[in-house]
């Protein structure tokens, strides 16, 4: 469906986006992240035709962005981070303009219908746009990159300014959207895309550096070397102790759920196991654990080690 190879964009000497290649197959739901200024929407713009790149090539269905930009387009929904609404337009007004905009060929009536039904936007389709509230904005930008049936959404953002109660609305309908169509979701929210995209395309400093599942990624990214333990004693003496011991290079406390107790977060150097030395010399002091976990590596320590490290590319299969 999507094909980028060796997309570059520069601007003077600084790369937006620097020697990137991926693919993205049909039907799939793929969640594109990065910091900010790694060149996620300039990508996005470039596949949109919004940006020429300075080199390297991209088509979407089959189509290059270049030498078949009209056929192209066709292909694309797309909803950037601030919805492209006219606030002095109505609903009703707005969709019948995009529809003409984009020289839609299905019957006005019924495909219009269909995407206020998908969208979920029949109450206000009369209201003044200015007059809606974010969530129902958002709905609206969705609904016009929906018009013309596009194969491919592309969504920068898509619940950026919403509150708790529209958030899980718009994922909701973004997983329904994904049931027919290839997405692109990009979002700094990492526990969304977890939620809704079953790949992920991570790039820092215009590169590509993780192409895998969430899964993947945060197995990949894991250590062995962070516990949580929960022990019975006074906890400056307790942290204190932990941080003396060969191997231990951190140890901070985190709750202190039960009386007389503490949590601590212990992180040892790279293949060193403490838990033993632990174990003893708490011992020893009559400072009991009362429990002892290894953490497991979550998106977030995943996605932070890979664009601290960009070198350290984990996947970045073509598919």
């Amino acid at each position: 469906m999507i094909k980028v190879s060796h997309l570059t964009k520069k601007y003077g000497a600084k790369y937006a986006v620097n020697d990137l290649s991926f693919e993205i197959n049909e039907g799939e739901v793929v969640g594109f992240l990065g910091p900010n200024g790694a060149g996620k929407t300039t990508t996005m713009n470039i596949l949109t035709g919004y940006l020429s790149p300075t080199s390297g090539t991209a088509s979407v269905g089959g189509f290059d962005i270049y030498d078949n930009a009209a056929e192209c387009k066709k292909q694309i929904g797309y909803l950037p981070e601030q919805p492209p609404v006219y606030n002095d337009m109505t609903v009703k007004d707005y969709l019948d303009f995009v529809y003409d905009l984009k020289k839609c060929r299905q019957k006005r009536n019924e495909h219009l219908a269909a995407v206020i039904e998908t969208v979920r936007i029949e109450g206000v389709y009369k209201r003044l746009i200015g007059n809606l509230s974010k969530g129902y904005r958002q709905r609206v930008g969705l609904a016009q990159a929906l018009i013309g049936n596009p194969s491919c959404l592309i969504l920068d953002e898509p619940t950026v300014g919403l509150d708790p109660k529209e958030i899980i609305e718009i994922r909701s309908l973004i997983r329904k959207l994904g049931k027919s169509r290839t997405v692109i979701l990009s979002s700094h929210i990492l526990p969304e895309v977890q939620a809704v995209c079953e790949r992920l395309l991570v790039i820092s400093e215009g590169r590509l550096v993780a192409d895998g599942t969430p899964d993947d990624l945060s197995d990949a990214t894991a250590s062995s070397n962070r516990l949580s333990v929960r022990i019975a004693g006074p906890e400056q003496e307790v942290k204190k102790l932990l941080k003396s011991i060969t191997g231990v290079r951190y140890c901070e406390t985190t709750t202190k759920i039960e009386k007389g107790a503490c949590d601590f977060i212990i992180e040892s150097a790279p293949d060193t196991d403490v838990r033993r030395i632990i174990f003893n010399e708490l011992a020893k002091k009559n400072w009991p654990i009362l429990g002892l976990k290894p953490l497991d590596a979550t998106l977030e320590d995943a996605f932070v080690r890979l664009v601290d490290s960009p070198n350290n590319k984990v996947g970045g299969k073509n598919r």
